[in-house]
């Protein structure tokens, strides 16, 4: 577990996921840097200690609204926090939000027609956006830690999450394990254009490869 955590935990900042996500969002404060302040920014399936480790709390520069099925903490003057549902936002006017942000939320939709929604709500309610997702055909399945894992039969799936300790050291139950497989729902670079057709797209690369993909339309901007 220990080496998960150093892996994976998103809440350490030593992580070498959160050392990915940071070099993320590096590149997301190049693009906004330039953009009129102060800004309402909509964090889709976000939460405060993302914004807290990355200096945003307390900055009357950026004003965030989480998002999500539950209430999320909310203990800073510029961070509120409201339940919703990403596929449909029809609570928010148009441009409603000067961007749409969203961190490895949208794999978690269970289908494409939800994903669709979220994407269409998000182009819709932000006159800018910045929404990431895991490469689909990346070699390390993200959400399991295991390689390979999205391209395997869907039978030997469960019997490694169900009989086995190989995913983040967890023996899943067989309700749980098939909850799980459903929710999930990579995205290709291909399928991400389809659902944002006029945006750019930000590829982080490790050992290469592309392990996640970024759709923004913050164009020279940064």
């Amino acid at each position: 577990m220990q080496k998960i955590d150093k892996l994976a935990n998103y809440a350490n900042p030593k992580s070498l996921g959160n050392k990915f996500r940071e070099k993320r969002f590096n590149f997301f404060k190049s693009k906004i840097k330039n953009l009129p302040k102060p800004m309402k920014i909509l964090d889709v399936g976000g939460t405060q200690l993302f914004w807290v480790n990355r200096g945003f709390h307390n900055n009357p520069n950026y004003h965030i609204t989480l998002l999500n099925l539950h209430k999320e903490p909310s203990d800073y003057s510029n961070i509120q926090s409201t339940i919703g549902d990403a596929t449909n936002l029809s609570n928010y006017q148009n441009n409603h939000f000067d961007l749409v942000f969203s961190n490895s939320v949208i794999e978690h939709l269970f289908t494409y027609q939800n994903q669709e929604k979220m994407a269409s709500e998000v182009r819709r309610i932000g006159r800018y956006h910045y929404i990431q997702t895991p490469n689909y055909y990346f070699f390390i399945e993200p959400h399991y830690l295991l390689p390979f894992f999205q391209f395997l039969p869907r039978s030997l799936q469960l019997f490694i999450l169900t009989k086995t300790r190989l995913s983040r050291g967890i023996k899943y139950t067989k309700e749980a394990a098939n909850a799980y497989l459903d929710e999930i729902q990579l995205l290709s670079k291909k399928q991400y254009k389809q659902l944002f057709p006029e945006s750019v797209f930000y590829k982080e690369k490790f050992l290469g490869m592309t392990k996640s993909i970024t759709a923004h339309n913050i164009v020279n901007k940064g």
